[in-house]
C-alpha cells in the first residue's frame, strides 16, 4: 500500500516550534515532507536552520513571480539549501518557467496556480475574465510546456487538471473539518486523494494545539473513514 504523503505547513518563525512540529509528525503511516513559506525563511533565524536541516523533504514556498533573470538569481542563491521542491507562480509567464526549470538542478520546480484563497469574485477584482477552472487549465499546461516537476492547485481542480499535467499535484487548502479559514476552495484530505491528489499540505488542522491528537485525528480519517 502506498503511503499518503503530506507536507506540514510550517507556518511560524519559531525554530522551537518548528522542532516539535518535525518531531511530533514522525509516523510510519503518513509520508511527511515540511514546506517554509517567506514567514520562515526571511526571518532571522530561518535561512540558517533551513542550511542544517537533514534528511527530511522540503518545500521552499517561495511563489517566485519576477522576471526570468530575478527568478533564476533567486533559485541559484538557495541552492546551497538542497530543497527538494521550489514553487514559482505561472503567472510569471513560460519564459521565467523554462529559465528557473533549466537551471533547478535536482530540485523540482512547482508551478502555482491560482491560489486557494482565491474565488471568482476575486479574481474579477483582480482582473481576469476567465472563469476559474478555465484559468487553471490553462496555467496547467503552461507548465507542462515549460516542463516543470509539480503543480499546485485546489483539490477541486484536479481531476481535470490530471488531464492536462501529468506529474506531481500538490493540492493546499485541505480541512478536516469546517474551519476554512482564509481559504475559498477546500477540501477534506480523503476526498482530496481520491481525487488524484499526490500530496497534500495540510498547515493549522496539524500545527494548532496538539499536534499528536492532530496526527491521529488525521490517520484516523485517512484510513478508517
Amino acid at each position: 500500500m502506498n503511503k499518503n504523503k503530506i507536507f506540514v505547513a510550517c507556518d511560524t518563525t519559531k525554530i522551537k516550534k518548528i522542532n516539535e512540529i518535525i518531531h511530533k509528525t514522525k509516523n510510519s503511516k503518513i509520508v511527511f515532507g515540511y514546506k517554509f513559506g517567506l514567514e520562515f525563511i526571511n526571518s532571522k533565524n530561518g535561512r540558517n536552520y533551513l542550511s542544517k536541516l537533514k534528511n527530511k523533504i522540503t518545500f521552499l514556498d517561495l511563489k517566485l513571480n519576477d522576471i526570468p533573470n530575478t527568478c533564476v538569481s533567486t533559485v541559484k542563491a538557495v541552492k546551497d539549501l538542497n530543497a527538494n521542491y521550489i514553487t514559482i507562480h505561472i503567472s510569471s509567464g513560460l519564459e521565467a518557467l523554462k529559465a528557473v526549470k533549466k537551471i533547478s538542478g535536482k530540485t523540482k520546480i512547482v508551478g502555482v496556480t491560482t491560489l486557494t484563497s482565491l474565488s471568482q469574485k476575486s479574481l474579477k477584482q483582480i482582473g481576469y475574465d476567465k472563469q476559474l477552472n478555465l484559468l487553471v487549465a490553462h496555467q496547467a499546461k503552461l507548465a507542462t510546456k515549460a516542463k516543470l516537476d509539480a503543480l499546485v492547485c485546489s483539490a477541486r481542480e484536479v481531476k481535470f487538471v490530471k488531464k492536462i499535467f501529468k506529474k506531481e499535484i500538490i493540492t493546499p487548502g485541505i480541512r478536516i473539518n469546517k474551519k476554512v479559514n482564509d481559504q475559498k476552495r477546500t477540501m477534506t484530505p480523503i476526498n482530496a486523494f481520491k481525487s488524484g491528489s499526490n500530496w497534500l499540505v495540510i498547515g493549522r488542522p496539524i500545527t494548532k494545539g496538539n499536534i499528536k491528537k492532530n496526527i491521529y485525528k488525521l490517520i484516523n480519517h485517512l484510513y478508517n473513514d
